[in-house]
This record gives structure tokens, C-alpha cells and sequence, in this order.
């Protein structure tokens, strides 16, 4: 039986801490022995991502920005779509006009620009261990826009999402955390990427394997055959996925794992 692991990265695979637990790459080495690929998920860049692989010894396949970018083992790109550079010029206009309560990163591939950094962009990049430059968004050297992610004021995300999405029907609005808000290119999701995967490896989506936490992660975890919400994940989420695990403070991951004989 062919099998494949695809993890979501904050609030999944690392800790509150943002540390990954033994027991969690215990899981992770113990799939690679058997050769079960284990892929990460995530809406972040490839520049966040990279340094858990080197902090922790591991290489994987990435899906990055929410199914953006598929970059495989070697940092090749599988995958691409984004949203032109007009499209987020007008995007970000309407979030200037508008006054809305949040800051704006700009990402092209690895190439993550902000219009001005504050502490929300700092504590960002505290979080994934990568620097944003300031700049504007025609300073950006390649064609296409992977993604917008709006830093919000939590009071009022759910605010600024409806107005993103009333206003730009033709891209993608999804929240992924109370603060933050992922605009990609219309089509784009984890679910898809994750079915793009499975082709790649050739194994049936019923045995695919998803780990997840969040709102942006509940189209990933449908799709799969066995797809398990982390006990951290919001209270409205946990009626509407079946298979549930510990927290990622608790080896959820891990004791998933053990549940389906893979550890």
C-alpha cells in the first residue's frame, strides 16, 4: 500500500514554541525508512520553510503559499501560479484607501517585500526566521505575485475578509489564523496542491495522510483519505473534520501516526 504525509507547518508540525518535538521527527525519519514521502504544507515562503528542514536534518518536497508554489526535493520549481502585479497593485490600493487595520507583505516566489516594516512584519519575521525588504511591488524582479498576507488587527479580521472578498471576486481570500489573511491567485489551494502530489507519487487520495490546524487547512484535510485536525484547531472547526489528534504541544502527529501502524 502506498502512502504519502502531507503537514501544515504553525500550529502542526512545530510546537507552541515553534520547535519541532522528538517524537514528531521520530515520526517524520521512521516514514522516510519505509519510504512514505513527507511533505510540508504551508502558507508560507520557501525562505520560511528551509530553515526547519536544516535545523531539524530532513529533506521534503514543500507546497508553499497554500499550493502556489510546489517546489520538490532539490528546490525545483513543480508548480507556479500567481496573480499579476496589477492585480496586487489594486489590491493593495483598495487596503490603503479603505484604512484597513493591517500590514501588507508582498511575496514572488522567495522575494518577500513590505510597502514599511512595523511590528507586525518584525514579529513575523521573528516567527519564520526570513527578512522582508521594503519596497514597492514593481521593484519586485519576477512577473507574477505567489501571495498577499495581510497582518490583521484580530477584532477585526473577519471585517477585513469580507471586504476583500466582496471587493476581488477573482483571486483567492482565505483566513488562516485570527490575525492573518492569504489572497492567492483564484484556483489556488492546499487541496489541490495535495492532489497534484498524489499524482506526482502516484498514490490514491484515500491514502494520502494530512495534518492541519486552521481554517485554510479544512479543504486539505476533506480531500484525503485520512485527514486529522490538531486538537489546538479553532472550536468551529472540530464538528466539521471527522479524525481529530493531540495538540501539537502533545505529539499529535506523532500518536496519528502510531493510530494508523505507520510508527
Amino acid at each position: 500500500m502506498k502512502r504519502i504525509i502531507f503537514s501544515d507547518i504553525d500550529g502542526t508540525l512545530l510546537d507552541s514554541n515553534h520547535r519541532m518535538s522528538g517524537n514528531t521527527l521520530k515520526a517524520i525519519r521512521k516514514a522516510e525508512d519505509d519510504d512514505i514521502p513527507f511533505v510540508i504544507v504551508s502558507a508560507r515562503s520557501p525562505s520560511g520553510i528551509y530553515p526547519i528542514l536544516r535545523e531539524y536534518g530532513f529533506s521534503s518536497p514543500i507546497i508553499a503559499y497554500s499550493g502556489g508554489l510546489i517546489l520538490d526535493e532539490k528546490g525545483n520549481t513543480i508548480y507556479h501560479k500567481g496573480m499579476s502585479k496589477e492585480t496586487a497593485k489594486e489590491i493593495a490600493s483598495f487596503i490603503s484607501k479603505e484604512k484597513l487595520d493591517l500590514s501588507l507583505s508582498v511575496f514572488s516566489y522567495d522575494e518577500w517585500v513590505v510597502m514599511k516594516k512595523d511590528e507586525r512584519i518584525a514579529n513575523e519575521e521573528r516567527t519564520v526566521k526570513a527578512e522582508a525588504r521594503e519596497g514597492a511591488i514593481d521593484t519586485i524582479a519576477k512577473d507574477e505575485i505567489s501571495k498577499l498576507l495581510c497582518i490583521c488587527n484580530p477584532e477585526k479580521t473577519e471585517n477585513i475578509e469580507e471586504k476583500l472578498r466582496s471587493n476581488f471576486k477573482d483571486v483567492a481570500v482565505v483566513k488562516s489564523d485570527s490575525a492573518l489573511i492569504e489572497i492567492m491567485a483564484k484556483g489556488v489551494s492546499k487541496a489541490e496542491a495535495v492532489k497534484m502530489m498524489c499524482r506526482e507519487y502516484k498514490v490514491p487520495m484515500e491514502e494520502a495522510i494530512a495534518f492541519g490546524d486552521n481554517y485554510n487547512d479544512e479543504e486539505m484535510l476533506r480531500a484525503v483519505g485520512h485527514g486529522f485536525l490538531m486538537g489546538n484547531a479553532p472550536e468551529a472547526l472540530k464538528g466539521r473534520i471527522k479524525l481529530h489528534t493531540d495538540d501539537n504541544n502533545h505529539d499529535g502527529i506523532y500518536k496519528a501516526l502510531q493510530s494508523l501502524g505507520i510508527i
